[in-house]
């Protein structure tokens, strides 16, 4: 159907009342679009018939019904109800159940309620419907009931305990409003879904808008907000509907490829910015929390499809903006400022706004770029973080930038509107977090400077920048020179000790005791000395700008594995000292069965911890951080546990160890069962070393644990790192360098 005197709808045609079934009757176009049309059906045999207006084609509104009850209770014992029926002209409407209530733009009619309903209790429905081809109804359920009602309101009637009544919407909008009856005696949980009327005739029409219709609606569009500019603000199901134009609009003209004109644009941004300003707050605030994200992983996936509302509006127009012509321009509107230029190598601008965006190191040509700047965009994006934390607050202007290359250095200088806040974090919003809802992630954007009056961005990427505030984010300069440093030391300390184990080794071999316990010596020094390996590899990885997920598993699995072996092998020395301590023969376990329990224990158990854990938590994408850490995941999995409760429970189990053979060392049988001076000072060096590091090893991890309960506390992390770093370095001194028999091997041995 293509007009002759007025821009082309999009149509829509359904078949209905044709015998042919091949042929179509189009049956939605804006009402707005008067003119002269002609109907063309086609066929699949590829014949095609024609058929012209012989005059202007008026079309009518939508047949609106409002409804008097919608859904209430109804008490039994008598009595009528009064049902009302209206709609807007020139339709007229019936009551097929009440002839006598004759046909109108208004009607009503009378239902008599049952003085005994104890049979009859439940739902009655009354059909009102229109006298129109094709017919429109609505309708009208009364609920009888013979219990005892406890709420009363004058639009929602009486209700008995937990009744969901619905009542009709004000004048000039459709849809309804809810309430439940509670047993306080009152109707709570009230939601408006009454959406203004010019809205709703727009929302129905945009499904159809083609390349011809589009310049028109969007006016349209754009001059039912401006003038309903409060009723809109304060409505959260007509900002709902305005969103869901605006994605259709994006997704429409982004399928078929529709050219977005400057005129076009300016109407897409006034409908936009209205939807930003303060009065509208409230509404986004009752929309953001309606989305819930408590139970939805904070996950960085491939899916960019926006599951709310605020993340939608931000999505369509980075749609829109893709669909610009290519000229150079700038748009201004009360809340979003546009500009779009061509620039070749480098970058540097303000475009007139509190941004100022720096492109650097560009080469290939003219390059496009369109900077979208939002007034009041903190208004409707929620200032949730990956974290899931909303302490934080948007401290400076959104902004929205596309390009028609890859820009992969950008910066950004934002002015920030509240100088009392601190500690900044440079963000961009993600729309696959909390699966699909969105949020504010810090993945390649990092801050360069902060001056009290603004705020210096580097991102790798381009999205939605702005920035988040923290007022208590802890700084990682220091933690990372106490963690870096401390490694360093560790890692040198344990290659000296597996040296000097190395030199000694055939010196040790006499005595079995003696044996056993350099055998754990050297496996806890070889643990932590991979585990530390691993640790950095996976520092790398996590510093890099493009993310290796399936590297970062590996380190975390390697690093997982080797600290669980390092407890373990601390479990298998404590074991020995209990078993020889308490042992009252010379016989008993052969030195080999020994070695075997011990490497079981040592590197059986956590290969089953570790491999259970990543089998478990990597399906669902919830085995690593998604911090850009390579580290076992906290929220939501709680895969850390994995290690937290092994470490922990093995460091208990050997204070209990230690104090059972402390115990046996003092008394004579001790004495006398451990007869050989060598045996009883091996015994002597593996309980002084497990005093030292069994506690050193607790404080340590009790510590890592201070980090999950108190994230924010800057004081457990540096200590944490401290103690974490320093672990090799402890296990060199008490483990080798304080036993003397280990130090006149070694100097022995070199004497040689």
């Amino acid at each position: 159907m293509n007009p002759e005197l007025s821009p082309s709808p999009a149509l829509h045609c359904l078949y209905e009342g044709v015998r042919d079934p091949y042929a179509e009757v189009c049956n939605s176009i804006c009402r707005s679009t008067d003119g002269l049309y002609e109907c063309r059906l086609e066929r699949p045999d590829g014949s095609i018939f024609r058929q012209r207006s012989n005059g202007d084609f008026n079309l009518r509104e939508t047949p609106q019904i409002q409804l008097t009850p919608v859904r209430q209770n109804v008490e039994c014992g008598g009595g009528n109800v009064t049902l009302q029926c209206s709609v807007n002209s020139p339709y007229e409407v019936e009551f097929p159940d009440f002839p006598s209530a004759g046909t109108g733009n208004m009607i009503t009619a009378q239902f008599p309620v049952p003085d005994d309903c104890t049979n009859q209790e439940g739902e009655r429905s009354f059909t009102c419907r229109t006298k129109t081809s094709p017919v429109f109804e609505s309708e009208i359920i009364l609920e009888l009931s013979a219990g005892r009602f406890v709420c009363s309101h004058p639009e929602f009637g009486v209700g008995t305990v937990g009744f969901r009544a619905v009542a009709k919407c004000e004048p000039g909008k459709v849809g309804e409003r809810t309430a439940v009856c509670t047993a306080n005696e009152k109707f709570e949980d009230q939601q408006d879904n009454c959406v203004l009327q010019p809205i709703q005739d727009l929302h129905e029409q945009c499904q159809f808008v083609n390349d011809n219709s589009l310049a028109l609606f969007l006016d349209h569009l754009s001059n039912v907000t401006v003038n309903f500019t409060t009723d809109v603000a304060q409505s959260p199901a007509t900002i709902y509907a305005i969103v869901d134009i605006l994605n259709n609009i994006a997704n429409t003209s982004s399928a078929i490829n529709i050219t977005m004109s400057m005129t076009s644009m300016e109407d897409v941004l006034l409908t936009a910015g209205l939807l930003t300003i303060d009065e509208a707050k409230e509404s986004w605030d009752f929309l953001n929390n309606n989305n819930n994200t408590r139970n939805s992983p904070a996950t960085r996936s491939n899916s960019t499809s926006a599951k709310s509302v605020s993340s939608s509006l931000l999505q369509s127009l980075e749609t829109i903006t893709r669909q610009l012509t290519s000229d150079t321009f700038n748009i201004e509107t009360p809340s979003i400022l546009l500009n779009k230029t061509t620039f070749e190598d480098n970058l540097n601008s303000d475009f007139n706004s509190s941004v100022e965006i720096n492109i650097t190191g560009r080469e290939g040509g003219n390059q496009a770029i369109t900077v979208l700047t939002f007034a009041s965009k903190h208004n409707v994006l929620p200032a949730r973080d990956e974290a899931n934390s909303s302490v934080n607050v948007i401290n400076g202007r959104v902004v929205l930038v596309q390009s028609n290359s890859s820009i992969s250095n950008i910066s950004f200088t934002f002015d920030i509107t509240n100088n009392s806040l601190g500690n900044p974090q440079c963000v961009f919003w993600n729309f696959s977090l909390f699966d699909g809802l969105g949020g504010w992630d810090d993945e390649g954007c990092t801050l360069v400077s902060d001056d009290n009056e603004t705020v210096t961005c580097n991102c790798n990427h381009l999205t939605s920048f702005s920035i988040l505030m923290s007022p208590n984010s802890p700084d990682d300069e220091v933690l990372d020179i106490i963690t870096y440093v401390g490694v360093g030391i560790s890692m040198a300390s344990l290659v000296i000790c597996l040296i000097i184990e190395a030199v000694i080794w055939r010196k040790i071999r006499k005595n079995n005791t003696s044996y056993l316990r350099h055998v754990s010596i050297i496996n806890i020094a070889v643990s932590l000395l991979i585990a530390n390996i691993w640790f950095i590899i996976g520092a790398a990885i996590s510093d890099a700008e493009k993310k290796n997920p399936p590297a970062c598993s590996a380190a975390t699995f390697f690093i997982h594995f080797f600290y669980l072996a390092l407890f373990f092998w601390m479990l298998a020395s404590a074991l020995l000292l209990l078993y020889r301590a308490v042992s009252v023969f010379d016989g008993g376990l052969s030195k080999t069965s020994m070695l075997a329990i011990g490497f079981c224990l040592g590197y059986g158990a956590p290969l089953i911890i570790a491999t259970i854990t990543i089998a478990v938590t990597a399906p669902q994408g919830t085995y690593i951080r998604e911090t850009g850490v390579c580290w076992l995941n906290w929220d939501p999995s709680r895969a850390l546990l994995a290690f937290v409760i092994p470490a922990l429970l093995i460091v208990a189990i050997n204070f209990v160890i230690l104090f059972v053979v402390m115990h046996k060392m003092l008394t004579r049988t001790v004495a006398r069962s451990a007869g050989q001076a060598g045996e009883r000072h091996v015994l002597v060096v593996i309980a002084r070393s497990l005093a030292v590091l069994t506690p050193f090893f607790g404080l340590t991890w009790s510590l890592g644990v201070g980090t999950l309960v108190s994230p924010d506390d800057r004081g457990i992390h540096i200590s944490f790192a401290f103690f974490n770093s320093l672990q090799g370095f402890f296990i060199f001194v008490f483990g080798t360098l304080l036993d003397k028999k280990s130090t006149s091997a070694v100097t022995s041995s070199s004497g040689l």
